[in-house]
């Protein structure tokens, strides 16, 4: 029976990643970004929803959702974020369902790639929840070259998020990125392979191919 599992993190914490190099090994990714950009895409009934809530101004003169209009907005109002939510979030929910039963029915293992499952409560909605981490003090350090941010804004995106550590103790499993790419390669295929969804890393495979 197919597995759907949700993966999150927090922000910089590396769940992009981790969403590569799952699908290299022949997971199904679901992305909740993605789907949330389909869901107020040009000329969709979301978008519409979003012009009633926000104006004429929250759209962009090529006809698409004026994210740092809206981004300011919401960010700044509470209640406009509830707003923008209980539009956007339905229509996702729907986007990632649909896309969710095609995998599963096809045979597929399936990660909803989901960065606020905790803060949404999802975890009821997938199988077993996984979790990219790393150190609140790494988060900050790559948010701020990342995004070419203060430290201030920095931790103020990170504490608009439930903290990494209580996610930590949320989650079935954990996968660390407190170290390099290779180390964080090397900590998921030790996951996968405890779990049974590889009897083999993709080393094995590449020193196969070389011998």
């Amino acid at each position: 029976m197919p597995k759907v599992i949700g993966l999150t993190g927090g922000i910089a914490t590396g769940k992009s990643t981790v969403s590569e190099l799952l699908s290299a090994h022949g997971f199904k990714i679901i992305d909740a970004d993605i789907a949330a950009r389909q869901a107020v895409a040009k000329g969709s009934k979301g978008l519409e929803q979003v012009r009633e809530a926000f104006g004429e101004e929250a759209i962009t003169e090529e006809g698409e959702m004026d994210r740092s209009y809206v981004g300011d907005i919401v960010f700044n109002q509470p209640e406009k974020r509830v707003e923008l939510n209980n539009i956007i979030h339905p229509i996702v929910r729907e986007i990632m369902d649909k896309k969710k039963a095609e995998y599963v029915e096809q045979g597929h293992n399936v990660i909803m790639d989901i960065p606020l499952l905790f803060e949404n409560e999802l975890q009821d909605t997938v199988d077993e929840v996984w979790l990219v981490y790393t150190s609140e003090s790494i988060q900050i350090d790559r948010l701020m070259e990342r995004n070419d941010l203060s430290a201030d804004d920095a931790k103020a995106r990170i504490y608009s998020q439930i903290s990494i550590d209580k996610k930590r103790r949320m989650a079935d499993h954990v996968i660390d990125n407190r170290d390099s790419k290779l180390e964080l390669k090397q900590n998921l295929e030790r996951l996968l392979l405890e779990e049974g969804y590889i009897n083999h890393t993709l080393e094995d495979d590449e020193e196969e191919e070389q011998a």
